[in-house]
């Protein structure tokens, strides 16, 4: 164990405000972010500007990473960026029999380390990580596909936001019970009473495995690393084979600190596979490891729930997210918003909107009625103008992150009537990438072979704008596509006050986080650390909510050791 340079008085100096702010908005929901979301805000204080932070993700590339960890048996990579270059980077190759007891050998100094000493260290590692978020940026958007901005926001400080979320609620479950010992007396009448001393100890479960997914390896990897390791547990990251980069700088940065503080690094360790290896599988199942956390495809989540019997296992799946169009008082600002909503990052987020209900005799608006073909055709004008200009759709959609999406993409315009075609959008920057607009295509609701097109989740830049014989038919679809597909986000539109109560109830019987007439800068798609449940944990999409005191709870345990007095 590394000789600590960061004592737990220095590191109460530098964030105990910082979590002090972040238990505090978990509690009044209010907006909060200590991470800077604007580019210019970096550069001093030691954080990396633009050009250094171009500059270190331009250094690791085509090297070896790495991270002096035990059971290094060799070396794999090959990323490809979604944009076109190779990033040659090789990683280490794990012998799991050897990383993983090393992983053990620190969890009795972590544990006795104490919540807040966990927490303080989680946010060191935050800290770090956000003063690195220009190099961060360009990681996320060259595994990802995100546009560099979107990779900037999301990956960086939205990410990080989450990442603190997860420790201010792991500490304020841990401190739930008072920490060092508490008396016990019971009155005996005229017989003394009988004491105790009791002692409460939080100690986590075992080793943790996060399986990181391609899209956002950061936004969603974060949560529960640190939920995990705020909790006293170690962490083994597995990444995307097409996502490593983003995970190992983290890894590295969280064995620095944790060095640094005085804790055994191996703490944190990466585990990445060899072409075809499918070490996940073999990961979840090993008897050392007691949690694991997953984004991905619903069959993989399925086996994890049913396989990994030994581990707590969280999961956010795939869901088919659903917005009702009743009516609306502001007919183009919801145009715009949903056009947003359906282009922001291609569609390849687990919360776009997918099928757009809409009653077949049309809604009623601001600029009169309007049918159900104006409004399809309308949606499509707002998208295709909104992506008319090459700059802006480039900086909006980022590219397609692998050939599936592409696939399914172009397989959508044969399910129905198309109103809106994709095209190519060339990136002069990056003319490998794959960059396409969405595709909009037209279902009839009550047809038995459209349901199989809209009732199924096509991850991508599809939409389809599916009418229905009324909006009582509407909520029906929605409650039944919740209940047995799932959803990770609802939207409705209504000017009527009973059909936003029955939206409302739809989506609480259901447990789904609904939206409601978004006309302006925020999105169906995009939650705020702190404020915002992603997720509920209630539907098929997935089994816990980022994030709640169910997402921490149950990472740790406490042990109670009593004496007598």
């Amino acid at each position: 164990m590394a000789t600590a340079q960061l004592t737990t008085d220095r590191l109460a100096e530098k964030h105990r405000s910082t979590l002090d702010q972040a238990l505090s908005t978990i509690r009044t929901r209010a907006y909060w972010s200590p991470y800077p979301e604007h580019p210019k805000a970096y550069g001093a204080d030691g954080s990396l500007d633009a050009a250094a932070g171009l500059a270190a993700h331009q250094s690791a590339l085509n090297t070896r990473f790495d991270l002096d960890q035990p059971g290094t048996d060799g070396w794999t990579g090959g990323e490809t960026s979604p944009y076109g270059p190779s990033l040659g980077i090789e990683y280490p190759h794990a012998d799991l029999d050897v990383l993983l007891p090393a992983m053990r050998a620190g969890m009795g100094a972590w544990r006795d380390a104490g919540a807040e000493t966990r927490a303080l260290v989680c946010l060191e590692i935050l800290a770090r990580i956000s003063a690195r978020t220009h190099e961060f940026a360009h990681a996320v958007m060259h595994t990802s596909g995100q546009a560099f901005m979107m990779a900037f926001q999301a990956g960086g400080p939205h990410a990080q936001d989450r990442g603190l979320e997860a420790v201010a609620y792991a500490y304020e479950e841990q401190t739930r019970t008072p920490a060092g010992r508490a008396g016990w007396s019971k009155p005996q009448g005229k017989r003394d009473p009988l004491e105790l001393s009791k002692e409460f100890t939080p100690v986590g479960r075992g080793i943790a495995l996060v399986i990181g997914c391609n899209t956002f390896p950061t936004w969603n990897g974060y949560p529960g690393l640190f939920a995990s390791l705020a909790t006293g547990n170690p962490v083994v990251v597995k990444p995307h084979p097409r996502a490593v980069l983003p995970l190992a700088l983290t890894v590295k940065v969280a064995r620095e600190v944790l060095a640094e503080t005085g804790f055994d690094p191996n703490l944190v360790a990466l585990a990445v596979e060899r072409p075809g290896e499918g070490i996940a599988k073999t990961l979840a199942v090993r008897p050392e490891i007691r949690i694991i956390d997953y984004t991905g495809s619903t069959a993989f989540g399925d086996w994890l729930e049913d396989n990994a019997r030994q581990a707590q296992v969280y999961t956010e799946k795939a869901g088919v997210n659903t917005v009702v169009v009743d009516s609306t008082d502001d007919y183009k600002g919801m145009l715009a918003n949903l056009a947003f909503s359906l282009s922001l990052y291609s569609g390849q987020m687990c919360t776009t909107p997918q099928n757009l209900l809409i009653p077949r005799d049309g809604i009623t608006t601001d600029q009169g009625p309007k049918s159900y073909d104006e409004v399809v055709a309308d949606l499509a004008a707002a998208v295709g103008g909104l992506l008319g200009d090459d700059a802006r759709a480039n900086g909006l959609l980022g590219a397609l992150v692998n050939p599936d999406v592409k696939a399914r993409l172009e397989a959508a315009a044969g399910l129905g009537e198309v109103a809106l075609a994709s095209r190519e959008v060339v990136n002069p920057e990056y003319p490998d990438a794959v960059v396409r607009t969405p595709v909009i295509v037209k279902l009839d609701g009550s047809k038995p072979d459209a349901q199989a097109a809209y009732f199924s989740e096509c991850f991508g830049p599809v939409s389809f704008a599916v009418s229905v014989d009324s909006t009582a038919d509407a909520l029906e679809l929605l409650r039944r596509t919740v209940r047995e597909k799932g959803a990770m986000t609802v939207g409705a539109y209504t000017t009527s006050a009973d059909t936003e109560r029955a939206v409302e109830e739809v989506c609480l019987e259901e447990s789904a986080q609904l939206s409601l007439n978004l006309t302006g800068g925020v999105y169906v798609n995009q939650t705020a650390a702190f404020s915002d449940f992603h997720g509920s944990g209630g539907n098929p999409a997935a089994n816990a909510a980022l994030c709640d005191g169910a997402f921490v709870s149950n990472r740790f345990r406490v042990v109670e050791v009593r004496r007598q007095a």
